[in-house]
């Protein structure tokens, strides 16, 4: 059986899913989601991907490409159409768009009582610098971090500082858009986070990330230890289910006193990291769950 993996670069982690698919007879086939078409002619089905005269029963989705607005909706409906036409798409456009929109899953977690830091999202950068004074004068926060609202792996990622400007210029990776956090003190002196990897509302392993700087992502350079945490697993569950979602790395941090505040949670993680660590293989458990339905 031959089955779609969404993804414009296989890499590492293609690899990997490439081996588990033929250890249960199946042969993955990369195909990038700009290549899928809408095909609306009478006697078709309505989406056509390359190199499949009949639509697959499921579909592995491992990257949505970038591009203009315009050009993600179009990948995305391609995913939404799939789910229509009852086909199993692993994991589908509505988890992705919950997640990859950092605005979004900070309001649903908000939402449903996860603790997450303070946020706020806003498109002026005259309100983006009053929440700044406003914030670390009156809340004594003395730091706000900004990210990309679409974004991963660190990049993008800056601090802000009372009384120093905003990082110029602020239109390279925000796109108009300032999403705010507060920062959260990993304490120690040594900055550091939690990576959790989910798979089917199950913890398959938790994994410390210690960085070089104060951001602790692999792509930067961070560290990666194996790590058992009751707490920070079930903090990271919590935040899965309310996504709704298949498979997912949370991203959780315990500040200096002792809380535990989830970050993020990515529908397309990397596992490479989390790999070097423990002895389970990620990509077979991934592909089992897919094939399991």
């Amino acid at each position: 059986m031959k089955i779609p993996v969404f993804t414009d670069d296989p890499g590492w982690h293609g690899k990997r899913l490439s081996t588990a698919f033929a250890k249960r007879g199946c042969e993955a086939v990369f195909i990038s989601l700009k290549n899928c078409i809408f095909d609306l002619t009478a006697g078709q089905a309505g989406v056509a991907i390359p190199g499949f005269t009949q639509l697959p029963q499921a579909v592995f989705v491992r990257g949505v490409p970038g591009g203009t607005v315009q050009q993600v909706i179009a990948r995305l409906d391609i995913l939404h159409a799939l789910k229509l036409l009852s086909i199993r798409v692993y994991n589908d456009g509505r988890a992705i768009e919950r997640t990859v929109d950092k605005a979004m899953t900070s309001f649903l977690l908000h939402q449903h009582g996860i603790a997450t830091p303070a946020t706020w999202v806003c498109e002026s950068r005259q309100q983006a610098e009053s929440i700044l004074q406003r914030v670390t004068i009156f809340y004594g926060k003395p730091r706000l971090v900004i990210k990309p609202l679409f974004g991963s792996q660190g990049l993008g990622v800056r601090m802000l500082e009372r009384d120093k400007p905003f990082p110029v210029p602020m239109e390279q990776h925000v796109e108009g858009v300032y999403y705010l956090q507060s920062f959260v003190d990993s304490g120690d002196g040594n900055s550091h986070d939690y990576r959790v990897f989910i798979i089917a509302d199950q913890v398959v392993a938790v994994m410390r990330r210690s960085g070089v700087s104060w951001v602790n992502n692999v792509a930067l350079g961070g560290r990666c230890e194996l790590a058992h945490d009751d707490e920070i697993a079930a903090l990271a569950l919590a935040a899965a289910k309310v996504m709704e979602i298949n498979y997912c790395g949370v991203d959780v941090i315990r500040s200096v006193e002792g809380r535990c505040y989830v970050l993020e949670v990515n529908s397309i993680p990397a596992w490479k990291g989390l790999q070097s660590v423990v002895e389970a293989d990620i990509a077979q458990l991934l592909v089992d769950d897919f094939l399991r339905e």
